[in-house]
């Protein structure tokens, strides 16, 4: 398995997954029952996350396993990292059929690596109250909660905010 930047042949797929992930896991089903078409459009357009920001994808050869939009200082996707020494990673999503093969953390380590090599000392997610699986893995990885920074970005729609403290490494280093 190997993660990288998305080619743009793959964007389309890369939406097309996160959605899968997202849908098979209920996430998108809103408070009131109703599907969160909306965020389901906002999540299939990896195209824009692609173009516009750094669309990660864990690949095993050329079968699409997971993805994650990683936010650098710049990117217009972040929510939670205000600050330059701040980084975030968003729409992390694993295809149903691949999971339980250490797809989130390989994504999750590759932001982390790709944070330190910036020198950046702090990682920013925020998730929905309710995604406990994503929650164990960053925890897994150090991130603690922090529920000061938590925010609702529409009615009825609660994200926790997780934090952690990195050690940036030398500089020359490339992912």
């Amino acid at each position: 398995m190997l993660v990288r930047l998305a080619r743009e042949e793959e964007y389309v797929a890369a939406g097309h997954l996160t959605v899968a992930g997202y849908d098979a896991d209920d996430y998108l089903i809103k408070p009131d029952g109703d599907y969160d078409q909306r965020y389901a459009d906002w999540l299939v357009d990896a195209p824009s996350r692609g173009r516009d920001g750094h669309l990660l994808v864990a690949v095993d050869g050329e079968e699409l396993l997971g993805t994650t939009t990683w936010c650098p200082p710049g990117s217009p996707y972040r929510e939670l990292a205000t600050q330059d020494h701040q980084g975030e990673f968003r729409t992390l999503a694993v295809s149903p059929a691949a999971r339980g093969r250490g797809i989130g953390t390989a994504l999750v380590s590759d932001c982390l690596l790709r944070a330190k090599e910036m020198g950046l000392t702090e990682m920013m997610i925020c998730s929905l109250d309710d995604m406990a699986p994503a929650h164990r893995l960053y925890e897994s990885f150090g991130f603690v909660r922090r529920p000061e920074l938590d925010w609702s970005p529409v009615p009825g729609v609660q994200l926790w905010a997780f934090s952690l403290q990195l050690d940036p490494m030398e500089e020359g280093l490339t992912a």
